[in-house]
C-alpha cells in the first residue's frame, strides 16, 4: 500500500506533539498543552497558545499538560488535544480513515500502550500502530536498524530518556528513564532558588537551557574556561519583587549535572547489559543522540568522554521520532511485525 496524505507519524510527547507525513515532512509542531474551562469543559486553547497562558489564566480556566513522563495522565484531554492537532495539521473538520504510527517510550506498561492506541483511535485513526520511540528515533535519524550489526541511540525527550541498542529491526536491550528535559528544567529552577535566591518558572528555565545550557565548559587556547552569560528575570525570594539577574553556562553546567549524570549512567548501563558481540559492534560504530535534550551544548562530547564511544547527534534531533514513525509506514508489513496495532 502506498503512502498517502492520510498517513501520519506522530510523536505524542510530554513537551511537544509533532506530526509528520511523507509528502510534506513535519506538518505540525505544538506544545502538548491544553486550556479548558473548569466548569463547562469547553476547550479554550491548545498548543503554544495554551502554553502561553501558564500562570496568567483566570480562575475558571485550567491549563494542563495531559501527558506526564511520556505517558497519558488525562485520557480525555489528550484525546481533545490530539484531535485538534490532527484537524489543524490536515486542515479538515473531521479527519477519518487515518493510518497512524505513534511513538511511545520503550519502558511503558501494556496498559499505557493501549491507552495511546485508544486515544489515537478516538481521533479518527482507522489503522493505528504504536512504535517504541528509540526504534522510531533511529529510523528518523537515518540509521539502518535492519542490519545484523547493532546500532545504539539515546533519545532524550521532554518526559523520558530512551536508550536502546537495535539489531535486525528490533530492540536487543533498552533502558527507559522518566528523567529528561522537564526534569532538567526543574533542576534549573531548584538550583537558582537555592544558589541565587531567585524563583523562576518552567518557561524561563527552558529558555536558559537553550541559551546557556551546557554539559561541559570548553576552554580557550590558554586553558581558561569560556564563560557565557545571559540576563533573566525572576522573583527575589527575600523582597518578593521582580529582579533581573545573570546566569552563566557555568551555573547551568552545575544545575544540570545530576540530570546529565543520570542519563550518562543509563547509557553505560545499557552497553553493559548487551551481549558481548553486540557490545563489540557499539564499541566500533559508536552511538547517536536524538531528542530535544541532545541539543544541550557539548552533551555529545561529555558522553564520549564518559563512555569512550564515538557520539553523534542526529541531523534533525528534535523531530527524529516523528520522522521515524512516519517513515516506518514505507514498509507496512515490516511495521506490523514489531509494532502494536489496532484496526477498526
Amino acid at each position: 500500500m502506498g503512502f498517502s496524505g492520510k498517513d501520519l507519524g506522530i510523536d505524542l510527547g510530554t513537551a511537544n506533539t509533532i506530526i509528520y507525513n511523507q509528502e510534506e515532512g513535519v506538518i505540525l509542531n505544538e506544545a502538548s498543552v491544553i486550556a479548558y474551562d473548569k466548569y463547562t469543559r469547553e476547550i479554550i486553547a491548545t498548543g503554544t497558545k495554551a502554553k502561553s497562558m501558564y500562570g496568567k489564566a483566570p480562575r475558571n480556566i485550567e491549563v494542563v499538560k495531559p501527558l506526564q513522563d511520556g505517558v497519558i495522565s488525562d485520557f480525555d484531554m489528550t484525546a481533545e488535544m490530539l484531535q485538534h492537532f490532527i484537524k489543524q495539521a490536515l486542515d479538515e473538520k473531521k479527519p477519518s480513515n487515518l493510518r497512524v504510527v505513534v511513538g511511545v517510550p520503550s519502558g511503558v506498561t501494556e496498559v499505557e500502550r493501549r491507552a495511546v492506541l485508544e486515544v489515537v483511535r478516538e481521533t479518527g485513526g482507522k489503522e493505528v500502530y504504536v512504535l517504541d520511540e528509540p526504534t522510531a528515533a533511529a529510523i528518523g535519524a537515518g540509521m539502518n536498524i535492519e542490519e545484523s550489526e547493532a546500532s545504539m541511540i539515546a533519545d532524550i525527550g521532554g518526559g523520558t530518556t530512551d536508550v536502546a541498542i537495535l539489531s535486525l529491526g528490533g530492540l536487543v536491550v533498552s533502558t527507559s528513564l522518566r528523567y529528561a528535559g522537564d526534569k532538567m528544567s526543574e533542576s534549573v529552577i531548584g538550583y537558582l532558588r537555592k544558589k541565587k535566591g531567585i524563583l523562576i518558572g518552567m518557561k524561563t528555565a527552558e529558555n536558559l537551557k537553550v541559551t546557556v545550557g551546557s554539559a561541559l565548559i570548553e576552554k580557550d587556547g590558554e586553558g581558561k574556561e569560556i564563560i557565557k552569560t545571559v540576563e533573566a528575570r525572576g522573583r527575589d525570594l527575600v523582597s518578593g519583587l521582580p529582579r533581573t539577574f545573570e546566569v552563566s553556562n557555568k551555573d547551568m553546567e552545575e544545575a544540570l549535572r545530576e540530570s546529565i549524570d543520570t542519563i550518562v549512567d543509563a547509557i553505560k548501563t545499557t552497553v553493559e547489559k548487551a551481549p558481548p558481540e553486540i557490545a563489540a559492534d557499539i564499541a566500533e560504530k559508536g552511538m547517536m543522540l536524538s531528542g530535544g535534550g541532545s541539543l544541550i551544548e557539548n552533551l555529545d562530547k561529555l558522553v564520549a568522554i564518559r563512555t569512550g564511544l564515538e557520539v553523534n547527534v542526529a541531523e534533525n534531533p528534535y523531530e527524529a521520532v516523528a520522522i521515524g514513525t512516519g517513515k516506518s509506514l514505507d514498509n507496512i508489513e515490516r511495521l506490523r511485525t514489531y509494532a502494536d496495532i489496532k484496526i477498526r
